[in-house]
């Protein structure tokens, strides 16, 4: 009877032994690193200002690349561009409307996912925020009355209207001095103010140029180019994931022709 109390001790004794020291396996930390880099699937989860959506802030007055539509809804190349990025990412896309100036501060300050707004790329906006891949390219033109003798060659002698915080804004006043400009808080103001005399031309980019120019008769756009420019779209410098995203469904997005086609939708061969 003692003999087998023995035995029954020791048994007891064995099993709290390898319930203590995990008897037969690895410490945590062991067998997490012979796991470790098993699933090569796995992506880091994509961080927005509201979960499971895409916010995209922009300025909708500058046709073709974003308008509003009769039912106060939006639309353009950059509206349609977005919404497949977010179909890629599996997000829903909200479109926030605002200044100019303001649809690039959100971006930069995490306020909006992404900036989309025919916003082109150089290095003071580059300081600020990261900029994908080029989508688009934008030619900056210049907006006349009929019969003006505004030229490339005298545009400095003359006042220009311009949208607030765009590169032609910077250009003109880099390239003529700020009391030559006059900026106004979007293209369609500053397209009213030549027709009324205020300014002697507009300098903005081709694609909202040919639109104002249609919507207002007795302007034109000259025939020399201002400049030549790509869009691309803003993202906070604090979200590299995003970016990495954002540009992956891009090359997706060019590959597969989606983008052209929605380039060709909006913007019809001359």
């Amino acid at each position: 009877m003692k003999k087998l109390l023995s035995i029954l001790m020791a048994a007891a004794m064995l099993l709290s032994l390898c319930a203590l020291t995990a008897c037969g396996e690895k410490p945590a930390e062991d067998a997490a690193g012979d796991n470790a880099g098993d699933d090569t699937s796995a992506t880091t989860e994509l961080v927005t200002t509201e979960a499971g959506k895409l916010h995209m802030s922009t300025n909708a007055t500058f046709p073709p690349y974003e308008m509003t539509t009769d039912n106060s809804g939006f639309e353009g190349i950059d509206i349609d561009i977005a919404t497949a990025i977010a179909e890629k990412l599996g997000l829903e896309l909200v479109v926030d409307d605002m200044e100019f100036d303001a649809a690039l501060v959100a971006a930069q300050t995490g306020k909006s996912d992404i900036v989309m707004a025919g916003v082109t790329v150089d290095e003071e906006r580059q300081a600020v925020m990261n900029f994908t891949d080029s989508y688009a390219n934008g030619v900056q033109v210049i907006i006349v009355k009929e019969g003006s003798d505004v030229t490339l060659d005298n545009l400095g002698e003359q006042m220009i209207g311009t949208q607030r915080g765009t590169t032609g804004f910077n250009y003109c006043s880099g390239d003529y001095g700020e009391e030559h400009v006059t900026a106004y808080d979007n293209g369609i103001t500053a397209v009213q103010a030549l027709v009324n005399d205020q300014v002697d031309c507009v300098v903005i980019d081709k694609g909202p140029a040919t639109e104002y120019v249609a919507a207002n008769q007795g302007l034109t756009i000259l025939d020399t180019e201002y400049a030549n420019e790509d869009y691309a779209i803003g993202i906070s410098k604090d979200n590299e994931a995003l970016l990495e995203a954002v540009n992956n469904a891009l090359k997706e997005l060019k590959a597969d022709g989606t983008i052209q086609a929605i380039l060709d939708k909006y913007i019809k061969a001359e």
